[in-house]
């Protein structure tokens, strides 16, 4: 019983960080109507910054995760998204793959294909004990952080000018245009709040999924895929929906790894088919609901993208 509470614990922990991300990606479709691609890449990055910074205090070291994260979401804007503000959806999702592939090749060049190892916070891997339930204080934080940065940008988007402008924006950006929402301002900001959440991601996934302290020109493509796919079938239109989608998807991930057995015949036993199983299962949910899992429109999920 107590193993089954932790595992649960840890797939909230895992879902919380993958609804990090897919609030990182929602921001930035709001405003741009644009599905970015390159998410995974501003992740990696950061991760990079942290495995090289490692002989300095840790505080410096996640300041200069958080700095190298955003000066690169801001590239990306003026250098890519904003010169190609009027282009067509097709071409916009086209750059955000070319950039993608880019960051992967310069990682590559530059770092090599063996890897970085991160040191993480030994503080947050140490486990609190609750009677015979043996938690890591990264699964709380986790949690915590998660439902605090939703919080927080629920109130700035319904609180703060800025917030109300990118929320118009998101809804209909022509006619906020016309309104006097500054687009280039408005964007700027959801694309830098991105940047910081992938960030924020960077630190945390590695001290929440062991397997992620080896740091590679690859590193969070998958954690990107999968929270795409929960993005869109939790319902891309909207932020509550695509967090709850990319949270879903993440709390999966987590739970059948724990719970599946790890010898035996079943078919899902080594890692490799877990990928298998979750898209199994969304392809079950395309299926009975073709809307999406938390939207009540009737529109199918590849019409809304």
């Amino acid at each position: 019983m107590t193993e089954h509470v932790q595992t649960l614990l840890d797939a909230v922990a895992l879902g919380s960080i993958y609804g990090l991300m897919a609030i990182g990606i929602g921001l930035v479709f709001g405003v741009l109507r644009l599905v970015n691609f390159a998410y995974g890449q501003l992740v990696m990055a950061g991760a990079y910054a942290l495995a090289l910074t490692q002989d300095v205090s840790v505080v410096l070291s996640i300041a200069l995760c958080f700095a190298v994260v955003l000066a690169l979401s801001l590239a990306m804007e003026l250098a890519a998204f904003r010169p190609l503000r009027n282009a067509s959806p097709t071409t916009m999702l086209v750059a955000t793959f070319a950039i993608s592939y880019l960051l992967q090749s310069i990682a590559l060049v530059r770092f090599g294909a063996i890897g970085k190892i991160l040191v993480v916070i030994p503080q947050l891997t140490k486990p609190l004990t609750i009677g015979s339930l043996h938690v890591r204080w990264i699964t709380i934080v986790t949690i915590l952080v998660a439902a605090g940065v939703f919080a927080a940008l629920t109130l700035f988007l319904t609180r703060t000018s800025i917030g109300l402008q990118m929320r118009a924006a998101s809804i209909d950006s022509e006619t906020a245009r016309l309104l006097g929402v500054r687009a280039n301002a408005v964007i700027t900001v959801a694309v830098l709040i991105s940047g910081a959440i992938a960030a924020l991601v960077a630190v945390i996934l590695p001290m929440a999924v062991p397997e992620r302290i080896l740091v590679t020109p690859d590193y969070a493509l998958s954690e990107t895929i999968i929270v795409l796919v929960g993005v869109v079938v939790g319902g891309i239109d909207r932020l509550l929906t695509a967090t709850l989608g990319g949270f879903t998807m993440g709390f999966l991930v987590g739970a059948l790894s724990g719970f599946l057995p790890s010898s035996g015949s079943w078919p899902f036993t080594s890692s490799v088919y877990l990928d298998s199983a979750v898209f199994m299962l969304v392809i079950v949910v395309l299926l009975l609901r073709p809307e999406g899992l938390f939207t009540r429109s009737r529109r199918s999920v590849v019409d809304r993208v």
